[in-house]
C-alpha cells in the first residue's frame, strides 16, 4: 500500500511502529531507522491535527487510541503534508483493521466460543493462525456486577501471559471469557485453583463483586463454544441455588442444572402434586431452617439436633409436625429427596418472579 502511494504524491510516506522503527516507507533509504522521539511527540500531542516533528507530519492509525501500535508519516510540515499524512492514515487504518480481523488469534477465538464460525472453517482458520486444534482447553467466565474496567482486564491478562496458549476476551460490559489451555492430566481441582487465583488477585487490589463460572474441559477447538455456554449456565444456575459461592463449576451443579432447564408451568404442577395438603409457602421460616439443617447433616437426627442446640426429641417432634403438614416424612430417604427437589423448584420459581 505504501509503495503504491508513491505515484500519488511527490512526498514520501511511511509507517513507524510503537518503538519508532520505520517498518514501511516508499523512500527505501529510511527503512529500519529508529525515531523514538517522534513517538514521544505523537503520544504527547492532542487534537485532530497531524503532529509535526523534524520535517515530517505524523498521525497514529485510527481506532488504536492513546496506546497506538502504528503511526503514519509524510514528508513535510506544511498543510499539504498534513493532508497527505491524514489520507495515508485513513487508508493504512483500513489495511490494518482488515489484517487484524483476518490474522488476530484472539478475534478468531472469540468468534469460536460465540459460535460465529462455521464448523468447516474452524480447522482451516486455526491452521492458518498456527493454533493447536486438539489440546485440552477450558473456558472460565468472569462476571462482575458492575461494568468491567480496563484495569481489571489488564490484571487478568497479566495472569495469562502466554498469548499462544491462553486468551482473555472481553465479551460484554460485565463479562470476561478466559480460554485456558490445560495440561494433559488436568483435574477439576486445577480449575478451581486457577479460578481462586484470579479472584484472589482481583480482590486484593479492590473490593469487587465477582463470580467465576467454569465450563468442562474440551479436547478440540470446535468444542470451546460448548464450554463457554456451560460456564454461562454455571453462573446463571449458581445465582439461583448457590448464591454464596464465588466459583461455580458446571459439572458440580447437580440437580439444579436439570431444574433450571424445566418449564415453569411444569415446576408449578410438580409443587401442587407434592404438597396436596398445604402449599410449601405455609411453612414458617423457622421450619424451613430446621429442614435445611436436617439436609445439611445428611438426615442425621442426633447431629442436626446438636447443630440446632435442641434436644433430640424436640427435633423428632418438629419432623412429625412437618409430616402432618406436608404428608412427607423427612426421615424416609424417598420423601427427603422429594422435599429437597421441591425446595429447589420453589427457589427456581422465585428467581423467575413466580411466587405463589
Amino acid at each position: 500500500m505504501v509503495l503504491q502511494m508513491k505515484t500519488c504524491t511527490d512526498r514520501y510516506i511511511g509507517v513507524i511502529d510503537a518503538e519508532g522503527t520505520v517498518v514501511a516507507c516508499n523512500e527505501l533509504s529510511l527503512m529500519g531507522e529508529s525515531w523514538p522521539e517522534a513517538v514521544a511527540a505523537v503520544a504527547a500531542a492532542s487534537g485532530e491535527a497531524a503532529t509535526v516533528y523534524q520535517g515530517r507530519s505524523f498521525k497514529p492509525l485510527s481506532g488504536i487510541g492513546a496506546q497506538f501500535d502504528y503511526v503514519a508519516f509524510a514528508q513535510g510540515e506544511d498543510e499539504q503534508a498534513g493532508l497527505v499524512c491524514s489520507m495515508a492514515m485513513v487508508a493504512l487504518s483500513g489495511v490494518n483493521a482488515f489484517y487484524e480481523e483476518k490474522h488476530d488469534r484472539a478475534a478468531f477465538m472469540k468468534s469460536v466460543i460465540s459460535d460465529n464460525v462455521l464448523m468447516g472453517d474452524i480447522y482451516a482458520r486455526a491452521k492458518e493462525l498456527h493454533l493447536q486444534v486438539e489440546v485440552p482447553r477450558v473456558v472460565l467466565l468472569l462476571r462482575q456486577r458492575s461494568d468491567i474496567d480496563a484495569a481489571v482486564l489488564e490484571t487478568v491478562q497479566a495472569l495469562f501471559p502466554d498469548r499462544l496458549a491462553d486468551f482473555v476476551l472481553p465479551m460484554t460490559d460485565t463479562d470476561i471469557a478466559i480460554i485456558h489451555q490445560m495440561p494433559e492430566n488436568a483435574e477439576n481441582r486445577d480449575l478451581y485453583k486457577t479460578a481462586n487465583q484470579i479472584l484472589e488477585t482481583l480482590t486484593q487490589e479492590r473490593e469487587m463483586n465477582l463470580v467465576i463460572g467454569i465450563g468442562t474441559i474440551v479436547y478440540h477447538i470446535q468444542d470451546l463454544a460448548r464450554s463457554y455456554k456451560e460456564a454461562q449456565v454455571a453462573i446463571d444456575v449458581g445465582k439461583v441455588f448457590d448464591t454464596d459461592k464465588e466459583v461455580i463449576h458446571y459439572e458440580n451443579l447437580g440437580i439444579g442444572r436439570l431444574i433450571y432447564q424445566l418449564p415453569t408451568t411444569l415446576c408449578e404442577m410438580f409443587l401442587q402434586e407434592v404438597f396436596k395438603k398445604n402449599p410449601i409457602s405455609s411453612l414458617y421460616p423457622e421450619t424451613l431452617y430446621t429442614i435445611n439443617k436436617f439436609f445439611e447433616n445428611n438426615l442425621n437426627v442426633s447431629e442436626t439436633a446438636r447443630k440446632l442446640f435442641v434436644h433430640r426429641n424436640t427435633l423428632v417432634y418438629r419432623l412429625e409436625k412437618i409430616k402432618k403438614l406436608t404428608g412427607l416424612d423427612l426421615r424416609e430417604f424417598d420423601d427427603a429427596i422429594t422435599f429437597k427437589v421441591a425446595l429447589m423448584v420453589k427457589q427456581y420459581l422465585v428467581s423467575r418472579g413466580i411466587d405463589n
